[in-house]
């Protein structure tokens, strides 16, 4: 690495678990069953990226729901979510050992997405992987979702990093464009979109299936 990394930020959903495929599902069922939302599945893939409540305000619009419908829909939307994808829940291939090495060879870590905080909780906890991470930060703690900077910069402060330090580990291209808009270097693992989609960014430094990947071993053979 050029830079000298002292800190990884890794998304969750698609990064850390490979997820969305629940995600999608949740969303079709509260979007189009509950909620009444004229849209094919593959529209509600485009659509279900931020926060909950801006989903809900692209598709039905700003003031469509009161802040308890919400809410409401929101909570209904996890608690789908959650129920069908335990059973399946498990690492990205080859990340435990990644984590782990990481923290024996003293690089800071942190999970930044958009998900809630007990979306990120129901992960690291069922999963026994909170050791490994010195901040977390959900769509709670930010005001704007990315491609804003603001989840990555947060979790960066929250490390005491600078973003020149910091490679950020996403599977979605507002993701990778969020880091870009942070200053921050982004591997992208293609668990939910190919190379093509980030071909506009310039942060990119690799693409990896998973962690298994050689780019990842030499994180740590190569020295970070």
């Amino acid at each position: 690495m050029q830079e000298k990394t002292t800190a990884f930020l890794f998304d969750l959903n698609g990064t850390i678990i490979d997820d969305m495929e629940f995600h999608a599902r949740a969303w079709h069922e509260i979007l189009t069953n509950d909620l009444g939302a004229d849209l094919t599945w593959e529209e509600v893939k485009k659509e279900m990226y931020g926060k909950n409540s801006e989903v809900l305000a692209r598709i039905f619009g700003d003031d469509h729901f009161t802040g308890e419908e919400v809410h409401k829909a929101s909570l209904k939307k996890e608690k789908y979510y959650q129920e069908a994808y335990k059973p399946h829940l498990k690492l990205i291939d080859g990340l435990h050992d990644f984590l782990k090495q990481a923290a024996e060879n003293k690089v800071k870590m942190a999970i930044a997405s958009a998900a809630i905080t007990d979306n990120i909780d129901f992960v690291v906890d069922n999963l026994d992987i909170r050791e490994y991470f010195d901040a977390l930060v959900s769509a709670d703690d930010v005001d704007n979702s990315k491609p804003d900077p603001e989840t990555f910069l947060k979790a960066a402060e929250k490390l005491g990093a600078s973003p020149e330090e910091c490679i950020v580990f996403e599977d979605a291209p507002k993701g990778v464009e969020a880091a870009q808009n942070a200053g921050m270097r982004c591997v992208v693992i293609t668990t939910a979109h190919p190379k093509e989609d980030f071909a506009q960014y310039s942060n990119v430094v690799a693409y990896i299936a998973d962690y298994t990947d050689a780019y990842t071993t030499g994180f740590f053979t190569e020295g970070v």
